[in-house]
């Protein structure tokens, strides 16, 4: 698998990450919207609640190794046509603010968990708490972590039609970038024919 990036498009292992990073972010958002629809007390409820830990953790751990191997890829591939300054600005201003709430979320996630003082058992092992027992920060940590979740449906939207808007209205390379090979091989055969 590719680690580095080219001129053109990111590294296998920065696509894949990306990707994986999406179906996980849709898993965690369906455990916890099928949760909230789920009877409270309902087996499927209960079911939902150590499922939506699990995937918020997996989350950190891939955030993690995805800002360890994008750091490894080395530059970004340039888009073309460039972007104006501004967009490239507000670009990067939205990365950042994509991978804060992907830290930030799962941790406030893990110190609510650890203010309630119950303890945290996933997959048969016992996750360390972050904090001691406190109620008050619990309740305060808890409407944090919701509200960043409210906001990552904004920010992942806004990433998404941003990259729709650039492949189908300004007509540059920046969502073919982070296409797998096979992808952007077929879309140049298609614009160079």
């Amino acid at each position: 698998m590719a680690s580095k990036n080219s001129m053109s498009h990111y590294g296998a292992a920065v696509i894949g990450l990306h990707w994986l990073m999406l179906l996980l972010l849709a898993a965690v958002y369906a455990s916890m919207e099928l949760r909230g629809l789920a009877p409270k007390g309902s087996d499927l409820r209960n079911a939902l609640k150590p499922l939506h830990f699990l995937l918020g953790l997996s989350v950190l751990a891939f955030v993690i190794a995805r800002l360890a191997v994008r750091w490894r890829a080395g530059a970004a591939p340039d888009i073309h046509p460039p972007l104006p300054p501004w967009q490239d600005r507000l670009a990067r201003l939205m990365h950042w603010a994509l991978y804060a709430f992907m830290l930030a979320t799962p941790v406030l996630g893990w110190m609510t968990l650890s203010a309630e003082g119950k303890p945290i058992v996933l997959l048969g092992l016992h996750v360390p708490l972050l904090i001691g027992a406190n109620e008050r920060l619990a309740d305060q940590l808890k409407d944090v972590h919701e509200a960043l979740a409210t906001a990552g449906y904004f920010l992942i939207g806004l990433h998404a039609a941003a990259a729709l808007f650039h492949h189908y209205i300004t007509h540059d390379n920046t969502l073919v970038r982070m296409l797998p090979k096979m992808a952007q091989d077929r879309k140049s055969t298609r614009n160079n024919s």
